[in-house]
């Protein structure tokens, strides 16, 4: 410390307005915020009164404009589902877009009074509800919270994705499996996502990692009944490239399914939930991919993403894989598969 110079003295009567002002704002963003949602409903109403057949047809105009009302709400994670919704509907067949436009502004309804009821929640549900209507939790905040899962060990990445949102940010997925559970951690997360949002303008267009890498790095979770998002709190290695197989877990498709559909009882709005598969393969029906399970009239079977079709095509000829891959409701995005010919990734 400099000659002459004393330590700085804490103000309580500075700190106690300071926190007066942020406790202010804190509610009058919640008021915002179930305003907004009672507009929300109003227009929920006003769509399935109008019958949601067209719906689809001028989504893109309906959309942004309650999408809007969200951002003046202060409800921004629900404005960004709102407009990237008519995104979700034209990337399916024209006759499923009914029912999933239904599926769609059912699970907003069922966000926008789980917020009203937020305080009766379990706490974990609570965080899951409050981020995906817009509240958001700081780098800073979720390292500091002593509570947070923390997984260390060697992760790799399985999928590395990325989208332009409406808002004109790019928003980065980097999705990782941990190749071996920590004694003492048998029930910790075994999947993570790191996400991250630029501008459109930097050009950046991945988020640093390749599938395949394999990296030596302590994870902080964030809250959530189901965890999956979660930030890197210290790496202990590198990226190193990798082409060595998975040691995934003996889970069939059927298994997978029923772990998507425990998720889903959970967190309704789950959106994109990772799978691990043993003994799966690649079917087709005229111009459709399917990921298939078993033999047996239970069998599950999911479409793949359309655009993987000439890539995924190959894998036609193999008997058995094992993969890895996203589910989002409606589409199998197929990011890693390892068969007795070798290892297929997602290109």
């Amino acid at each position: 410390m400099p000659s002459g110079s004393s330590p700085v003295e804490s103000d309580p009567k500075a700190e106690a307005r300071a926190a007066a002002a942020r406790e202010r704002n804190r509610q009058e963003r919640e008021a915002s915020i179930l305003n907004g949602l009672d507009d929300l409903d109003a227009w929920i109403s006003d769509q399935v009164d109008r019958g949601l057949a067209g719906f689809a047809a001028q989504s893109t105009q309906v959309c942004r404009q309650i999408a809007q009302r969200m951002v003046d709400g202060k409800a921004s994670g629900m404005a960004t589902r709102l407009e990237s919704l008519p995104a979700r509907l034209f990337s399916l067949p024209e006759s499923a877009r009914p029912v999933a436009a239904l599926e769609e502004l059912g699970l907003v309804h069922l966000l926008a009074e789980a917020y009203r009821r937020q305080e009766a929640l379990p706490v974990e549900l609570k965080a899951d509800v409050r981020q995906a209507v817009g509240w958001s939790v700081t780098r800073e905040t979720l390292l500091a919270d002593a509570s947070a899962t923390r997984v260390r060990g060697a992760w790799r990445v399985i999928a590395a994705l990325s989208e332009v949102q409406p808002d004109r940010l790019r928003r980065l997925e980097t999705w990782l499996w941990l190749e071996k559970l920590p004694d003492g951690f048998e029930h910790a997360p075994r999947f993570a996502v790191l996400i991250d949002f630029v501008p459109v303008a930097t050009g950046a267009a991945s988020g640093g990692y390749r599938v395949g890498d394999r990296i030596e790095a302590e994870l902080v979770f964030y809250p959530s009944a189901m965890p999956l998002r979660a930030q890197i709190r210290q790496s202990l290695s590198g990226a190193q490239a990798s082409d060595a197989p998975l040691d995934l877990p003996e889970h069939s498709l059927e298994d997978a399914y029923k772990l998507y559909e425990r998720a889903l009882c959970i967190r309704p709005w789950l959106g994109v939930w990772p799978f691990a598969i043993r003994d799966a393969r690649i079917r087709r029906h005229e111009s459709q991919l399917f990921l298939c399970g078993g033999e047996t009239a239970k069998a599950v079977a999911l479409p793949l993403q359309p655009a993987q079709f000439a890539n995924a095509s190959p894998l036609l000829t193999i008997e058995k894989l094992d993969a890895v891959g996203l589910w989002d409701g409606y589409r199998f995005n197929l990011c890693w598969a390892q068969t007795q010919l070798g290892l297929w990734v997602n290109a």
